[in-house]
């Protein structure tokens, strides 16, 4: 299941079962940060009926479809986040406007101009608020099973929503976790 140790940039906190939260049943979380003060990240599976493009002007066109707005969390919801995804070879550290995550993974600052970005993006998803936590907590909510601690792959930040991220996830994980994707939720429906 993972602990806090293994959490890090550029890894994913899969929702167990059991966690009813709405804010996070069955999400996928994509960390940004991790740090002794606190943790950053945002869920990966959660769009919106909110498009971009009315948020955004600049970016809109530029989304990964769907082009609606995800949201990233509970924490500061008029707080627009953006993660890019780069094609292969290129280099975030190269990218003016760009913060690495991880590997091909990247923060863009969205007063940029998305011109220097879009041609060299395999994709850029737009999440209103994040999901954060106080040092401590998130290891606290961890270590009482509410969180699966996993890797991320590159194409999780850019998932088409409809591909059912939490069990694609879960599943890639193989035997015992994959067992966990075909879970009900509610075992009383089961």
């Amino acid at each position: 299941m993972g602990s806090d140790a293994d959490v890090e940039p550029g890894t994913l906190l899969v929702a167990a079962p059991q966690l009813q939260d709405r804010n996070f049943r069955r999400t996928v979380v994509y960390i940004i940060h991790h740090r002794p003060e606190g943790t950053l990240g945002v869920v990966l599976n959660r769009p919106s009926e909110i498009a971009v493009n009315d948020v955004l002007p600049k970016w809109g066109d530029h989304a990964t479809e769907p082009q609606s707005l995800f949201v990233g969390g509970p924490v500061e919801q008029r707080t627009a986040i953006c993660l890019a995804t780069l094609r292969a070879g290129e280099d975030v550290g190269s990218i003016s406007g760009m913060v690495g995550v991880r590997g091909p993974v990247g923060l863009v600052n969205l007063d940029g101009d998305p011109a220097d970005l879009v041609p060299r993006a395999r994709g850029l998803r737009f999440f209103a608020g994040y999901a954060g936590w106080d040092a401590g907590q998130l290891a606290g909510e961890i270590d009482r099973g509410d969180w699966i601690v996993v890797p991320a792959l590159p194409d999780d930040v850019i998932a088409d929503p409809g591909s059912e991220l939490w069990g694609r996830v879960l599943r890639r994980q193989g035997p015992p976790l994959a067992f966990l994707a075909t879970h009900p939720g509610d075992v009383k429906l089961n």
